[in-house]
């Protein structure tokens, strides 16, 4: 089983956010001492609910500061950058850290408007940009010189420099959250991202993947390198006895549920409304915040002693995911104590399940 460190770092005051930056090198640079196989770092802006905002620039640094383990991102908003642009950093950022970049896109939060109006955007053509984006970053990659004419971007480009390490470019991830959607990342031979789904119907959805990757043609040998290479997120916090673990973990994913409603009561615009199918529990201010952890500790989170979270990745290793990404940080928690779960997660948890 591989294991990746996710970041969604969050600072309560802006007084805090340069000391927050080095806290998150610092604890990426832990992950790699402790055999982690990937980072993988998160896009927000504007409120601190992702403290370095800028996800490209962050992995540069990461990439002079750690020497083997992955840098992924979960998820480039593609909405954000012109695909010339961003092809053009990820080449950078491949050859900075000798080809250990990987690329999970999507169209963009479908929570925070206001991440889009501060972009000068509005999100009602979010998955018609990334298509487009995406149809930019693939050709990129490979024609030179390319032409393109499109709705959004009209480009001609002499070549790509540098090129990329791996090649054609960095590998491209999907984040995928409807049944519909494994299915066509299957059969496309699309790695995936996902997360917040209890064990039950993450058997189905994984199961819905691999007929997918059936359907789409793939021989055996992909098949299983996809398998083995999509991933799960999960919160994972590992404490000396199961009630500690519970205690601590619920008071920060309910502080950070009342921090996020807050940001965006106050600052999306007043014509916005979430789509309901996006609303899940934890995230419908309509639901009470009892039914709301209740919800995300058992689909979201990997929690309790060393025993009890060995218990949890060996259900998620049974359900077929083999790649799980933790969330080791939530709401305010303290870098000594995201420090000390990552230790027990990485040298009393982690070597059960590598080969």
């Amino acid at each position: 089983m591989k294991f990746g460190w996710l970041t969604l770092a969050a600072s309560p005051s802006p007084g805090e956010d340069a000391a927050r930056i080095d806290q998150q090198i610092a604890q990426a640079c832990f992950a790699e001492q402790l055999g982690f196989d990937d980072i993988w770092l998160t896009e927000h802006y504007f409120t601190g609910e992702s403290v370095y905002n800028d996800a490209l620039i962050f992995a540069a640094a990461l990439a002079m500061r750690t020497t083997k383990i992955r840098i992924g991102f979960a998820v480039v908003q593609m909405p954000f950058h012109h695909p010339v642009r961003l092809a053009v950093q990820l080449a950078l950022l491949d050859n900075l850290s000798k080809g250990r970049i990987d690329v999970g896109i999507g169209k963009g939060t479908v929570y925070n408007e206001y991440e889009f109006v501060g972009h000068g955007l509005r999100s009602d053509d979010s998955r018609a940009r990334l298509e487009e984006s995406l149809e930019i970053l693939d050709r990129i990659w490979t024609e030179s010189p390319l032409s393109y004419r499109g709705k959004y971007y009209n480009i001609d480009v002499p070549q790509l420099r540098p090129r990329p390490v791996q090649q054609p470019g960095p590998p491209l991830w999907r984040s995928v959250v409807s049944p519909s959607s494994f299915t066509d990342c299957g059969r496309r031979g699309i790695p995936i991202l996902t997360s917040r789904l209890g064990v039950v119907r993450l058997k189905e959805r994984w199961a819905l993947y691999e007929a997918g990757l059936r359907e789409g043609g793939h021989d055996a040998a992909t098949r299983a390198r996809l398998l083995a290479q999509s991933a799960l997120w999960r919160n994972v916090y590992v404490a000396g006895t199961d009630a500690q673990a519970t205690d601590e973990l619920s008071r920060q994913l309910l502080n950070a549920r009342a921090h996020i409603m807050h940001l965006r009561e106050a600052y999306n615009p007043a014509d916005f409304v979430i789509d309901p199918a996006h609303l899940n529990p934890f995230s419908d201010p309509a639901v009470g915040d009892d039914a709301a952890l209740d919800y995300m500790l058992a689909s979201g989170c990997i929690y309790g002693s060393v025993k009890r979270v060995k218990e949890q990745v060996a259900e998620i290793l049974d359900a077929g995911v083999h790649h799980l990404l933790c969330q080791t940080g939530f709401g305010d928690m303290s870098h000594e104590d995201n420090i000390a779960s990552m230790r027990r997660f990485g040298e009393q948890v982690m070597p059960a399940f590598q080969s």
